[in-house]
C-alpha cells in the first residue's frame, strides 16, 4: 500500500506557515544556502540526475529545459513561473501558494541562480486576489531579509522577483501566451519554434516552469537526487499533489508519490460519497481523456496513464459517481473551452463554438445519430490540427466520452431528452433524497 508523502504540505497545519519566519523554522531557505556555494552548472546536473518531470501537465524533463538556454546568447536571461492555474478541477497550486509561498519564493531563487538568471516573474491569475496579496507578502518578506535584491544572502548574486497578476484568461496557462501577455500584449500563443529557451520574454532566453515544479526543487538540493528518485518511479520520479474532486467522501489534496493508483487514493479519501459508485474519472484534468472504472488500478505516472490512453496532467483527479451524466459534464467542459479560446486558428474558434451546439442539441433531446459522428468528425479537425494545446484538450473529454458511454449519447435522443435527474447529481439534492426531502 502506498503511502502519502507530506513533504510541500508537511507544514500546511501551522498557523504561522505562509511566514517567512515559520517558514525558516521547519528549515526554509537551508537549501538556498546550500545552492549558492555550489556551481550553477551543477545544479543543473543536479536537477536532471533527480528525473524532476514538470507538474504542469506536459512532464517535459525540468533539468533538461533548464540546460536549454543558449550559452552563447548575450541577452539577459528570464525565469517565468506560470501560476496561472485555471483549468477545471485543477487546484494544487493555488493552495501550495496560500498555505507555503516561501518554498516557491526559494525554488524561484535556486533555479534563478542555476540558470543564470537575475529577473524572475511570477505570473498568477488574477482573480485569486487573496494569491496575489500573499504572493506579494511574502516577496516582500524576502526583500527585507536579504533574500532577493542585490547581493542574495551575501553571495553576490543579485534577483529582482515581480509578481504579475494576469487578466484572467486561461489560454495564458500555455507558456507562449503567458509570455506575450507578460509583455502587454493580448495572450496568445506563438508559433514554435523559437522556443522560449532561445527567444521567450522579450526575445530573450527564458525558462517557464509551473508552481509546483519550482517548489520542489529545495527538497531537491537539500536531500539529494538519490533522496528524489526513491520516490515514484524509474520513469516518473518523485511526489506530487493529487487532487481529488467531486463525489468523494474527503476531497482535497494528497501529497503522495507518482505511481500511486485511484484506488489506493479512494481508500485514504474515504471512498465515494456513500451510497454511490465510480462511473468515470479525469485523470489530469478536463483536458485529458476521461478514464472508469476499469482504470483504478492504472498506477498515476507519465508512462502508465498514456499507455493507458490518457494524460497525467496536473493529476486533477475529477470522480464522478453514476448520478452524473457524462454527456452533460462534457458538454459544460467544452462551453467553458469554447468561452477560453483565443480565436487565434480556426479548428479550436469554430470546432469548440459547434460543439457547443450539438452537446446542448443532444442534451435538450433534439439529436440525431448523426450528431455523435459529426463530434467525431469536428474532434478529428481539431486534434493535432489547433495551433496549441487548448484544442487537443477540448476534443479528449468528448471522444473518450464517446468511446466508453456511447449508448449515454444514444438515449439522449431516442428518449427525447437527457435520462438523467440532474438534482442526485448534486451534493444537496442527493441528501435531500436519502433524506426524503423534495427534489
Amino acid at each position: 500500500m502506498t503511502t502519502l508523502t507530506p513533504i510541500l504540505s508537511e507544514n500546511w497545519d501551522r498557523a504561522d506557515s505562509y511566514t517567512l519566519e515559520g517558514y525558516r523554522a521547519t528549515g526554509g531557505y537551508q537549501a538556498l544556502r546550500k545552492a549558492l556555494d555550489t556551481e550553477p552548472d551543477a545544479l543543473v546536473d543536479l536537477v536532471k540526475q533527480a528525473g524532476l518531470r514538470g507538474r504542469g501537465g506536459a512532464g517535459f524533463p525540468t533539468g533538461m529545459k533548464w540546460g536549454f538556454l543558449p550559452a552563447d546568447n548575450p541577452k539577459p536571461r528570464y525565469l517565468v513561473v506560470n501560476a496561472d492555474e485555471s483549468e477545471p478541477g485543477t487546484c494544487k497550486d493555488v493552495p501550495l501558494m496560500l498555505a507555503n509561498p516561501h518554498v516557491l519564493l526559494e525554488g524561484i531563487a535556486i533555479a534563478a541562480y542555476a540558470i543564470r538568471s537575475h529577473q524572475a516573474f511570477i505570473y498568477v491569475r488574477g482573480e485569486v486576489l487573496h494569491v496575489v496579496r500573499r504572493l506579494r507578502q511574502a516577496v516582500a518578506e524576502a526583500y527585507e531579509a536579504g533574500i532577493f535584491g542585490n547581493d542574495v544572502l551575501g553571495s553576490g548574486f543579485d534577483l529582482e522577483v515581480v509578481v504579475h497578476a494576469g487578466a484572467g484568461a486561461y489560454i495564458c496557462g500555455e507558456e507562449t501566451a503567458l509570455l506575450d501577455s507578460l509583455e502587454g500584449y493580448r495572450g496568445q500563443p506563438r508559433l514554435k519554434p523559437p522556443f522560449p529557451a532561445v527567444a521567450g520574454l522579450y526575445a530573450s532566453p527564458t525558462v517557464v516552469n509551473n508552481v509546483e515544479s519550482i517548489a520542489s526543487v529545495p527538497g531537491i538540493v537539500a536531500n539529494g537526487a538519490e533522496w528524489f528518485t526513491a520516490m515514484g518511479t524509474e520513469k516518473s520520479a518523485g511526489f506530487g499533489f493529487f487532487s481529488l474532486s467531486g463525489h468523494v467522501a474527503n476531497p482535497g489534496q494528497y501529497e503522495a508519490p507518482l505511481g500511486i493508483t485511484l484506488r489506493e487514493l479512494l481508500d485514504m479519501a474515504g471512498g465515494m460519497r456513500p451510497g454511490h459508485e465510480l462511473k468515470f474519472w479525469t485523470p489530469g484534468g478536463s483536458s485529458t481523456p476521461i478514464f472508469t472504472d476499469e482504470h483504478l488500478d492504472t498506477p498515476l505516472d507519465f508512462e502508465s496513464v498514456g499507455q493507458a490512453g490518457s494524460m497525467l496532467g496536473t493529476r486533477a483527479l475529477q470522480l464522478f459517481d453514476e448520478t452524473t451524466c457524462v454527456v452533460r459534464a462534457v458538454g459544460r467542459w467544452i462551453a467553458f473551452y469554447a468561452h477560453e479560446s483565443c480565436g487565434k486558428c480556426t479548428p479550436c474558434r469554430e470546432g469548440n463554438f459547434w460543439m457547443v451546439q450539438v452537446l446542448d442539441r443532444l442534451e435538450r433531446g433534439e439529436g440525431t445519430e448523426a450528431d455523435i459522428d459529426k463530434l467525431l468528425d469536428i474532434c478529428d479537425n481539431l486534434l493535432g490540427r489547433s495551433f496549441c494545446a487548448l484544442g487537443d484538450g477540448a476534443a479528449s473529454p468528448v471522444m473518450s466520452s464517446i468511446k466508453y458511454f456511447r449508448q449515454e449519447y444514444v438515449d439522449h435522443y431516442e428518449k427525447g431528452g437527457c435520462p438523467f435527474d440532474h438534482t442526485r447529481s448534486t451534493l444537496w439534492g442527493d441528501r435531500a433524497t436519502t433524506t426524503g426531502g423534495n427534489q
